[in-house]
């Protein structure tokens, strides 16, 4: 099956696996800590679209107190394409992190979702409840994602949801032409820069990680990508009625693709849940490192 390129620059600490989905789609997955030596429970995090480990600074630490056990979505960071072209929406996320948990021999966790990846623990835990033993959501909304983009621009849902798929169609189909051009953009310190000053991401702690992270992500062509945008699109609301497990929530106050404010509407349909707001962007994880994983620390040790 087509792939992406592999990983550019592989995360320190991290050990990839083969993990085979229940479809016959080949994922790579990745934990921190392969040898056990992490004193902390281990958590699935259910990424952002297309991205990897460079993402989580705090989680490359060896002090970082949690085991996380993840994954590459389908056509990036080296896992395949699935044979069917169209399995590859929130539905098929979940079937590989069922697959990925079996692998490492986790009959249930805390699963921990970012960005897109809020969806799918959100799914996991409505389908699969007796897998799911917390939701530590980060940047991210159970279900409609795409309606709550340029939450700062105050625009009606249905609009920021037309925008924003349409913007994404569009570049799926421009997508063979910019690719060439996207996947050999040097990314180094001084992009960062740019780039944590363009207001879609703030200043981050680690400008070297960060340069690996999107250079990893860029790998990715870009109508790949958006194939798998629009097909998460398609992902509604979760009902939250039906969750019954602890949850926490942590928005960037200034997040232009997941929306503070529909973070904490989330958060206030959901019996016990707690709602957190730093100042950052979609990358809070990246810009406030030690002030997510806190919030982390402080969620697991509220489960145990």
């Amino acid at each position: 099956m087509p792939t992406s390129a592999a990983r550019v620059a592989p995360a320190p600490s991290i050990d990839y696996r083969d993990v085979q989905s229940d479809d016959g789609t080949r994922l790579t997955a990745w934990t921190n800590d392969s040898e056990g030596r992490i004193d902390g429970p281990t958590v699935l995090l259910c990424n952002g679209l297309g991205t990897g480990p460079w993402w989580w600074p705090a989680f490359l630490r060896p002090d970082c107190g949690v085991r996380i056990v993840s994954w590459n979505h389908r056509g990036t960071g080296g896992s395949d394409r699935p044979a069917d072209l169209t399995h590859c929406g929130i539905e098929a996320f979940v079937e590989d992190a069922l697959s990925v948990m079996d692998h490492f021999g986790i009959d249930q966790a805390p699963v921990m979702g970012w960005s897109m990846g809020v969806n799918t623990m959100f799914e996991l835990a409505f389908r699969y409840p007796e897998r799911v033993t917390g939701l530590f959501a980060v940047a991210g909304v159970p279900g409609d994602t795409f309606a709550t983009m340029l939450a700062p621009l105050r625009l009606p849902r249905l609009v920021a949801r037309s925008l924003t798929v349409s913007m994404a169609r569009a570049l799926k189909v421009a997508g063979r032409v910019i690719t060439p051009v996207s996947t050999r953009l040097p990314v180094g310190p001084r992009g960062i820069a740019v780039l944590s000053h363009s207001g879609l991401m703030f200043p981050v702690a680690d400008p070297l990680g960060a340069a690996n992270a999107v250079r990893e992500f860029l790998v990715t062509p870009i109508e790949w990508y958006m194939n798998l945008a629009i097909a998460t699109s398609e992902h509604g609301r979760v009902s939250l009625s039906k969750i019954s497990v602890p949850a926490a929530f942590v928005a960037g106050r200034w997040d232009v693709l997941a929306g503070a404010r529909d973070m904490a509407s989330a958060a206030a349909r959901i019996q016990g849940a707690t709602y957190a707001e730093l100042d950052g962007s979609h990358f809070i994880q990246m810009e406030r490192p030690d002030a997510v994983n806190a919030l982390l620390q402080e969620f697991l040790e509220r489960l145990a």
